[in-house]
């Protein structure tokens, strides 16, 4: 493969180019100072920008890593000019290449209340180069690290090796990050078939102190839950029971971890006899008087407490779906999204995204797999709990 660099000089860069080099990639660096740039990379041919077009035959990817960064203190104008316009005209070159422009940008731009400059450039970034058009991949990437850290993680280099590996567990619980090897690996492999679209990390699944401290906060609110809410709790039963004929707590069996069937317990909010389907299938003249109240307070989704402290659930993850919606379940197996706990609310949910699209929900449910950490699924539980998303809507 054939991966020309924009932007190498930089620490991401540094750790990047050894490791495509070692997996066999023909590596052209692209730089304004390709004397600087040599001096850095002696074993790798450099080039300026002047002769882009000419670089980019026979090229496979155009890797966009030129940046200024968040932490750089720059005016909104230096912002622009290298994360907005740019990265448009490497997109823009890449295109009348024929070659895959591989725009990176950052998990900050995905986040919508966060209204830095850096962020909004970044956003600025990825709507300049969907303006040029072209065949895109706009890579979201959190904190970088290698055998040495950089912004928010830097402070790690001050500590003993042993020390800052130690304490990389407990402090990448929080918020996602990627090895470069990681990320070396993905452009090699599988960066010429990627979406448009992607958010790449480690992931979560092989760290211990996020997974024990998000048992520990499910096992804590599902007991706090039930103890807290079982009047009320009570009280709905009674309701619902009084309405009409039929149970108050509606069991119904929903795709779980490894794609495992379980029981998913909810309070009734249907008449008896609606046909099982996902939720937007159904007319929203099957939904009760008293059920469309608990659905709109989300109040129907409290017996599912047990199904967090039985551990089929969390509180956060993506909505489990019903075995019938093979293509949903199918999507998601391929996605890794059935390799983690359903939750009662998550990050699709909270965007008012629902089932009637299984790519669209299988999408934001790889986002959520990629961008999960302690502070998101906090900040997603506050979210439920204020009423941020519509819940399972039902058809008209």
């Amino acid at each position: 493969m054939r991966i020309v660099i924009a932007g190498a000089s930089g620490f991401v860069g540094q750790m990047l180019v050894p490791e495509l080099r070692a997996r066999g990639a023909d590596v052209m660096l692209l730089g304004r100072d390709p004397q600087a740039l040599q001096a850095k990379f002696p074993d790798c041919a450099v080039s300026d920008y002047a002769n882009l077009s000419q670089v980019l035959q026979g090229a496979d990817l155009l890797l966009n890593l030129a940046v200024v960064n968040s932490d750089a203190g720059a005016s909104l104008s230096a912002y622009q000019a290298v994360n907005v316009e740019f990265a448009a005209t490497l997109a823009q070159a890449a295109q009348d290449a024929g070659v895959r422009f591989i725009n990176v940008s950052s998990t900050h731009a995905l986040e919508a209340a966060n209204r830095s400059a850096y962020a909004q450039s970044k956003r600025d970034g990825v709507a300049a180069v969907n303006a040029v058009g072209g065949d895109v991949v706009h890579l979201y990437l959190p904190a970088i690290y290698g055998a040495t850290f950089a912004g928010a993680l830097r402070h790690l280099n001050r500590l003993p090796k042993p020390l800052a590996r130690f304490a990389f567990g407990p402090i990448s619980a929080l918020k996602p990050t990627l090895s470069v090897t990681r990320l070396a690996e993905w452009l090699c492999h599988h960066a010429r078939t990627a979406p448009r679209e992607l958010v790449l990390s480690d992931g979560q699944g092989g760290n211990l102190t996020y997974r024990a401290v998000s048992r520990v906060m499910d096992l804590a609110a599902a007991v706090g839950g039930l103890i807290l809410f079982a009047l009320p709790m009570l009280i709905l039963w009674a309701l619902i029971r009084k309405e009409g004929d039929g149970p108050a707590i509606f069991a119904q069996p929903r795709v779980g971890r490894g794609g495992q069937v379980f029981t998913c317990y909810k309070f009734r909010t249907m008449a008896i006899g609606t046909k099982q389907a996902g939720t937007h299938e159904v007319s929203s003249a099957a939904v009760t008087p008293l059920g469309a109240k608990l659905r709109r307070y989300k109040l129907d989704e409290l017996p599912q407490l047990w199904n967090v402290l039985w551990g089929d659930m969390s509180l956060i993850g993506p909505r489990p779906c019903l075995p019938a919606q093979e293509e949903l379940v199918r999507l998601r197996g391929q996605a890794g999204v059935l390799d983690i706990r359903p939750g009662i609310s998550g990050l699709a949910q909270v965007a008012g995204v629902d089932m009637s699209d299984p790519a669209r929900l299988v999408a934001w449910d790889a986002r959520y797999i990629a961008l999960r950490g302690l502070i998101l699924d906090i900040r997603l539980i506050l979210q439920t709990a204020l009423g941020a998303g519509q819940g399972d809507r039902v058809g008209k």
